[in-house]
């Protein structure tokens, strides 16, 4: 079996990232690593490095995307949970072999290098999962 190496981070949707901050920045006391846009995934992204993993706070780039939808639907707070895995293609082979629904069936690559897929909520207990191999 494919090793999960660790959670590499909790995703907050957000609708407005700098107003965000004044929380998980200000109040909190995080410290914001950057912000950078994904134009791949339609969101500008806060990473605040917590340890050996991140809190990102994602704001959605347009009004058309899946997160603009998801935010009018449901609104701000925890989108997802990212765990490290080692090879991902062979994790999402697993993963399919156990009869567990992906939305992603191959994983995507992002701006940066990083392979990244997720996993549908309908077979987590309803907690969307991304897995991310560096």
């Amino acid at each position: 079996m494919t090793e999960v190496k660790k959670i590499a981070h909790v995703a907050i949707l957000v609708e407005d990232i700098d107003d965000a901050l004044k929380f998980w920045r200000d109040a909190l006391g995080l410290e914001l690593g950057h912000v950078e846009e994904v134009p791949s995934q339609g969101a500008a992204v806060a990473f605040l490095p917590l340890g050996d993993t991140e809190v990102e706070l994602v704001q959605p780039l347009g009004e058309d995307s899946g997160l603009a939808k998801y935010l009018a639907q449901r609104g701000g707070g925890m989108h997802h949970l990212c765990f490290e895995v080692e090879d991902i293609s062979a994790k999402l082979e697993e993963l399919k072999a156990a009869g567990v629904r992906l939305i992603n069936e191959e994983a995507s690559t992002l701006e940066d290098g990083r392979q990244i897929a997720f996993i549908h909520p309908k077979s987590t207990g309803g907690v969307l999962v991304e897995l991310v191999q560096y």
